[in-house]
């Protein structure tokens, strides 16, 4: 279970026992806010996250108005590991990628996981266009003049993040599947310059960048990407949200999950033999 999970149902408990103390049933509460029987039960399985106002009429009706403020801060911590993509790129693609930057300059040890894309951080420009391009399939702004100015913008502020690579200050481990190498996610003369560019990036000296082959027995399922940040937070990118992991035994598990890949991943030479091999195909 996760953290945002845990968190979530710890809230669902403590509404629980509010309404519990105040000698109302789940459709009595339901009945007095208007709301149907199922909504209650699910916000206290922890099934369903409340909002705002429901945590103030939960209160009203529970006479305990003096615990909104509270119970209001436990819904935004709970926010914040689970952020919806929507609300997270509301400032903007380039905004995203500034607050990234500086989550990457406070951490000493940046490790990072991709099975199907090219790790952000080692990604050329072009290549970046059309992960970005990407987006959302539905998203009728997809396309709009405002939005490819906001990917120019984007992908001039991921160029930019990619500048600490080269400073030596901070470390990086980037481990990606030979998947990541195959998959047409943009036009072949795209993905040309982005292998020759990963060619150059496996020499460079303050960086480590691992290949993992086809043929190699893994101990775990590359299921999806990550980022790990020191021992302090582990990013987790979904199709609609970002999960924030802090929570230090789940942290620790996306450790050993890494350790794991990174074990089976070929670096140096045998990278670059990979990487070569594959750009001599196209």
């Amino acid at each position: 279970m996760s953290s945002f999970q845990r968190a979530r149902e710890a809230l669902g408990n403590r509404l629980r026992e509010m309404r519990l103390d105040a000698h109302l049933t789940g459709r009595d509460l339901a009945k007095a806010t208007g709301w149907v029987p199922s909504k209650v039960s699910k916000i206290e399985a922890g099934r369903q996250t409340p909002s705002d106002a429901d945590l103030e009429l939960w209160a009203h009706f529970c006479d305990r108005e003096a615990l909104v403020g509270e119970l209001v801060a436990s819904l935004r911590s709970l926010e914040q590991q689970y952020v919806e993509h929507r609300r997270m790129y509301r400032n903007g693609l380039p905004a995203r990628q500034r607050s990234i930057g500086e989550i990457e300059a406070k951490t000493k040890l940046t490790r990072n996981f991709e099975p199907c894309f090219v790790p952000g951080l080692l990604q050329t420009a072009e290549y970046a266009r059309f992960r970005f391009a990407e987006g959302d399939p539905g998203d009728n702004e997809r396309g709009a003049p405002k939005y490819e100015t906001e990917v120019d913008e984007a992908i001039a502020a991921r160029m930019k993040r990619q500048q600490i690579l080269h400073r030596g200050e901070q470390k990086f481990h980037f481990v990606m599947t030979e998947a990541v190498l195959r998959y047409q996610l943009c036009p072949p003369d795209v993905m040309a310059g982005q292998l020759g560019h990963l060619v150059s990036m496996t020499t460079l000296p303050t960086i480590r960048v691992g290949v993992i082959p086809f043929a190699t027995q893994l101990a775990v399922a590359p299921i999806h990407g990550f980022y790990l940040y020191d021992n302090t937070l582990a990013l987790v990118e979904l199709f609609t949200a970002v999960l924030n992991v802090t929570q230090a035994d789940e942290i620790g598990a996306y450790e050993r999950v890494f350790g794991h890949l990174a074990d089976a991943a070929s670096y140096g030479t045998e990278a670059r033999t990979l990487l070569t091999s594959l750009l001599d195909q196209r």
